[in-house]
């Protein structure tokens, strides 16, 4: 009797970005479904749990680290994850995200929420998680394994990285 290969778990994050590299992963069509047989997707935008789970194999992490809520994410995804990989131009250089870094957080929020009188209201601050002094790419909050740049990444390298790391090769990008 033959067992059956054990899946990789295997966890998306979103982070503070545009979710073009989610969309890139997506656009990977039909090795979606060959990946779904080799991994359980146990975590990302698609998957309906709230708290990052445990013993995960590979993380694909986009978009910068932009707020406290963020900074807790991501301590956690390195803590349970064997393998952490910055995914995309946000997370592995903050990219767009950071270009509100020159802004002070307290002129950030007030041009925001109460001089654009912004559809949610200023009583909304309340309630939001606050927000670092600076957004920062992954590796500043976090120890970061791959990087795998491009905004969004190419399908194919996202395919040609998941690929080799699940036959066990390193990647080359």
């Amino acid at each position: 009797m033959s067992q059956v290969p054990k899946k990789l778990r295997l966890a998306t994050v979103w982070l503070g970005g545009c979710s073009g590299c989610h969309m890139s992963f997506l656009d990977l069509d039909e090795l979606l479904i060959e990946l779904v047989e080799k991994v359980d997707i146990v975590y990302g935008p698609l998957v309906d749990t709230k708290k990052f789970p445990e013993e995960v194999d590979i993380c694909l992490v986009e978009g910068a680290v932009t707020n406290v809520e963020n900074l807790e994410l991501a301590r956690s995804i390195r803590s349970n994850s064997k393998l952490v990989i910055s995914f995309g131009d946000c997370a592995v250089t903050g990219n767009v995200t950071s270009m509100r870094n020159r802004i002070p957080v307290k002129d950030l929020l007030t041009a925001v929420y109460h001089e654009a009188q912004a559809p949610i209201g200023a009583e909304s601050l309340e309630v939001l998680p606050a927000l670092l002094k600076k957004a920062l790419p992954l590796h500043q909050a976090i120890k970061v394994d791959i990087y795998l740049p491009g905004c969004p990444p190419a399908p194919e390298r996202i395919a040609a990285a998941l690929t080799a790391l699940l036959d066990n090769r390193p990647v080359d990008l």
